[in-house]
């Protein structure tokens, strides 16, 4: 077993679109389907897997380009530690007070931690100013546990 990190910030709105962070459906629309329906099913298809906003469910960032892992670590603690990196370099621009105290990313790493070992995976967000958001994921591999039929990213 071991952890990849994800990492990506970007505008709320491009966030907000959910139609790039889920995973198409395995049946195409049947035929007869109005035709914008069909064109949208094909980009969804087509761009799922390389779009670099965080998909709705964890494990999915499995299916996305080699590029897009930021670390890949054979304990939970190294990648905590790079999760605990990752709230510290961001914190300062974080909108809510409270997760930008000083036990909260603690607290979080902590947690991280037990999860990752358990080989459940990691996922945060935040808001920041401008507004923007933060999605950070760590995600247990070979195999995942909620996924296991995703490949790994690194073979």
């Amino acid at each position: 077993m071991h952890h990849h990190g994800f990492l990506w910030s970007g505008p709320k709105e491009r966030f907000d679109d959910e139609a790039l962070r889920r995973p198409p459906h395995p049946d195409p629309p049947p035929a007869g389907s109005r035709p914008e329906l069909v064109q949208r099913y094909r980009e969804v298809a087509a761009g799922f897997a390389h779009a670099e906003i965080p998909p709705l469910e964890t494990a999915y960032w499995l299916v996305k380009p080699r590029s897009l892992v930021c670390g890949t670590w054979g304990e939970a603690k190294e990648a905590a530690a790079w999760l605990s990196e990752r709230l510290a370099e961001y914190a300062p621009r974080f909108t809510s007070v409270w997760d930008r105290e000083s036990a909260r990313p603690i607290a979080l790493v902590n947690s991280a931690v037990v999860r990752l070992n358990s080989g459940a995976d990691v996922s945060l967000g935040f808001y920041l100013e401008r507004p923007s958001f933060l999605s950070i994921a760590v995600v247990t591999c070979s195999p995942n546990r909620s996924r296991p039929d995703l490949a790994c990213p690194a073979k």
